[in-house]
């Protein structure tokens, strides 16, 4: 599927927003509503990491296909719908100018057009869709295939951000991009700092940190510098929350009035987590947010507990 086709099935970012919302309508906060938080479907991940050879391997993605369709399924049946349905990252396994990246990037767009045409796509940029150190080719390469790398969008009176959290892993190789979207969140904190919006929240792969601001530096959260100095500017302009993957299995914590939520993937687990999805209620004061494995959503639905939560 051609990137031009895959916009005709979803709504892409473009222009450093996301045409599924107006904004102008959404700015105001309407109410509670919901929306889902999924991860790291990584096509071909479950194959590498069997045989032993997360680099080399992947050439099959049956079981991550199915998984996904399984995750789209139990999301179309959702009632009431949810706003969106956020994917944070790693959409694929392999990196770019690897083996399959263009067969795997296919069969993933085929599954997401079933997703409900009510309920807007919205797609977070990973280190494997990237690459480990991004260059200004391979960010070209993803925001043609699945639109801008990052962007903000306003629903029902809450400012959403969206982040490439590869430029704060290692932007050696195009600095000159990394320093565009500092400038830009910047700009988009000074919105939230002035409180114009009911709450802000960012959505990134690389996770801040997986249980504590002060733990040590590890592959799958930011260094300590980086990630303080991030936390910092985040807080300071009253952000809620950030919905992150990356590590394949649940994990989170807080730093100041900041909930860090790290979620689990769809496809490979690396835990004992189950494959699975979360759900996010934005009420008037706070931010609830349970994960559900597949089958959990797909059989029960959204918890009662929960459903009371959105007629508040």
């Amino acid at each position: 599927m051609s990137s031009a086709e895959a916009g005709d099935v979803f709504h892409r970012a473009r222009g450093r927003t996301l045409d599924a919302f107006s904004s102008e309508k959404e700015r105001e906060w309407k109410g509670p509503f919901y929306f889902i938080q999924g991860a790291d479907p990584q096509f071909g991940l479950m194959k590498a990491w069997s045989t032993g050879d997360c680099d080399n391997g992947g050439d099959e993605w049956g079981q991550e296909m199915r998984l996904t369709e399984q995750a789209v399924e139990a999301i179309n049946k959702l009632n009431p719908k949810p706003k969106f349905f956020v994917l944070c990252g790693d959409l694929i396994h392999a990196m770019p100018g690897t083996p399959w990246r263009k067969e795997q990037t296919k069969d993933l767009q085929q599954v997401l057009k079933a997703v409900d045409q009510d309920i807007p796509l919205v797609l977070v940029s990973g280190n494997h869709d990237l690459g480990n150190v991004p260059t200004a080719e391979t960010v070209e390469e993803f925001c043609q295939t699945w639109g801008d790398d990052y962007f903000s969008f306003w629903v029902g009176g809450v400012l959403f951000l969206v982040l490439n959290s590869q430029f704060f892993y290692d932007a050696s190789k195009c600095p000159a991009l990394k320093q565009a979207q500092d400038h830009w969140l910047d700009q988009q904190l000074s919105i939230a700092q002035q409180k114009r919006c009911q709450h802000a929240i960012v959505f990134q792969h690389i996770p801040l940190f997986l249980q504590s601001i002060d733990e040590d530096d590890d592959y799958f959260n930011l260094t300590k510098a980086v990630r303080k100095e991030l936390a910092d500017k985040l807080t300071g302009a009253g952000i809620r929350a950030v919905f992150s993957g990356h590590y394949h299995r649940n994990a989170g914590g807080t730093y100041q009035d900041l909930d860090m939520v790290v979620s689990s993937a769809i496809g490979c687990q690396l835990g004992r987590d189950t494959h699975g999805l979360r759900v996010v209620v934005i009420t008037a004061e706070k931010v609830v947010h349970r994960y559900y494995s597949l089958e959990e959503l797909s059989k029960r639905g959204i918890d009662e507990d929960l459903k009371e939560l959105m007629k508040e």
